[in-house]
């Protein structure tokens, strides 16, 4: 499959994903319905058009188009109940997609390149993620309000250091060589680290809380893996 017809069929996924999402914002049920169909249509079409390719730009296709479906969804969503939560969605989203997407690409690389990479991907998606949680903008009027009352002990740097310790636990995980190909996601919140995602064994599993611990800034660890197979 050659570049050229790569990049075309890239394109042709993106306007359709984009396409829904130029619609006017406090749409009706009906609509939203009629948008979550076309939605997975789009999907659908999308992903076949991938069949034509093989290896790994195959899978990047299919990643790709399952990225633009998320993202589409959440800016649905974002349309149908408009809110500093359904707009931090979307950001989250498009983190995640392009996290795929990239994660994906790295395999196309080998040894320590692949593993630095993936690590960029990591950092890139963890950043992502921390501007998409930030408090959106106040209004003047707010913003004097806020800037009168007592300061909170809930500090910007907050999102920064969760931010930089899912990157670091991340990074240590992905630096295990018993764990390089399990599939974990790690999500961390006022320094307790979130582990979820499929693993091949318990030993897995015990190894990630354990690696996960020994990360500087980690105050406890939460396991949600599942052992591939089991769930």
């Amino acid at each position: 499959m050659n570049r050229i017809k790569m990049t075309a069929i890239a394109a042709t996924i993106t306007l359709a994903f984009s396409a829904g999402a130029m619609a006017a914002s406090g749409i009706s049920k009906d609509e939203y319905k009629a948008d979550k169909s076309k939605i997975a249509a789009e999907y659908k079409s999308a992903k076949a058009s991938c069949g034509s390719m093989t290896g790994n730009a195959k899978d990047i296709c299919v990643v790709e188009a399952k990225g633009k479906e998320k993202v589409a969804k959440a800016e649905l969503e974002a349309r149908y109940k408009p809110g500093d939560k359904s707009s931090q969605a979307v950001g989250i989203a498009k983190a995640e997609a392009d996290y795929a997407v990239a994660k994906e690409k790295c395999d196309d690389k080998a040894a320590n390149d692949k593993k630095i990479c993936v690590q960029e991907a990591t950092a890139a998606e963890a950043k992502a993620k921390a501007d998409a949680k930030k408090p959106m903008q106040p209004t003047t009027a707010a913003a004097d309000e806020k800037a009168a009352a007592p300061a909170s002990h809930e500090s910007a740097g907050a999102y920064v250091d969760d931010t930089l310790i899912t990157t670091k636990v991340k990074a240590a995980v992905l630096g295990e060589s018993s764990l390089s190909s399990a599939e974990i996601n790690v999500e961390t919140y006022k320094g307790t680290v979130q582990l979820t995602g499929f693993v091949g064994s318990r030993a897995d599993i015990d190894k990630a809380v354990q690696v996960a611990r020994g990360v500087k800034g980690v105050t406890s660890v939460k396991n949600d893996m599942i052992v591939k197979g089991q769930q």
